[in-house]
């Protein structure tokens, strides 16, 4: 990793569903998933999304063979956030080992999981996947440590049925996670602001323009406006606008960038295959 602390790739950048349109090749069309590498080789995953499919391919090449050990941090249980994680392959060989995460929902986290994949949902049932697995909620306000002095530390969002955000560490180096998040409650936006201050890189909910927003209140999800407002307030360095909605292809996400850069000059629309090192 040429020195850096960690290394972030997405894998899957969209919102509430799968969009394999040819208007939405250059930003991707996969649901959330996000990669965090650590200077140690640990590979760290946030949201099990669509693209969660192709990292776990990716793992296995770069294996060769070797034991997989990695960690997954579930955001929330919505379908768009695990759908991926059938079809996870490092899952189903007995050399790996694969750790589930998630704040407090309100829901067990391994019998949701475990739900997804029962009959008549799906034709392999989770108990009968080979790799070794383990379950952990980690309340707010707790921490997991990983790897090479890595932390991650998860926060309550505004969604329905909860969800949680991540702030992960590493030696000063600070990436924020805080998908599907809805602003206005000001609980929560003051959670969001404590847990984003300075961080290096602040992966926001976008998924809304400001006028469509107006008729999406109560959905779970804000505005690239809001995101810009957040990490201003939080003195983060970069923005990255994620989850984007269904119906922004292309064209629609230059525009929302190149209107969000304006206010926030380091801003970028996350696109499937973008890698950052910090």
């Amino acid at each position: 990793m040429d020195g850096a602390q960690l290394r972030l790739k997405f894998w899957g950048v969209r919102g509430s569903t799968p969009t394999p349109q040819i208007e939405n090749l250059k930003f991707g069309g996969n649901t959330a998933c996000v990669e965090v590498r650590t200077a140690a080789n640990e590979c760290i995953i946030l949201d099990g999304g669509s693209g969660l499919r192709a990292l776990g391919q990716t793992l296995l090449q770069e294996s060769a063979g070797e034991p997989i050990n990695t960690r997954i941090f579930l955001t929330h249980f919505h379908w768009d956030h695990i759908q991926g994680i059938p079809f996870f392959s490092p899952m189903y060989l007995p050399r790996n080992h694969v750790q589930f995460y998630s704040g407090s929902t309100g829901r067990p986290l391994q019998e949701t999981l475990e739900g997804q994949m029962s009959k008549p949902y799906f034709p392999i049932d989770f108990g009968q996947v080979a790799a070794k697995r383990d379950f952990q909620q980690i309340e707010n306000g707790g921490c997991i440590k990983a790897d090479g002095d890595v932390y991650i530390r998860p926060f309550p969002l505004n969604h329905p049925q909860g969800a949680s955000g991540y702030r992960i560490e590493c030696n000063g180096v600070v990436i924020v996670y805080a998908t599907d998040y809805e602003h206005g409650i000001p609980e929560y936006d003051n959670i969001l602001l404590e847990y984003s201050q300075n961080a290096d890189i602040l992966i926001c909910d976008a998924q809304y323009t400001p006028a469509e927003y107006e008729t999406h209140k109560g959905w779970g999800h804000s505005t690239w406006e809001n995101a810009v407002f957040v990490a201003r307030e939080a003195k983060a360095d970069h923005l990255i606008l994620f989850h984007h909605d269904p119906n922004h292809d292309d064209q629609a996400m230059m525009r929302i960038a190149q209107n969000a850069r304006i206010q926030f000059e380091n801003t970028t629309a996350a696109w499937e295959g973008f890698v950052a090192a910090l």
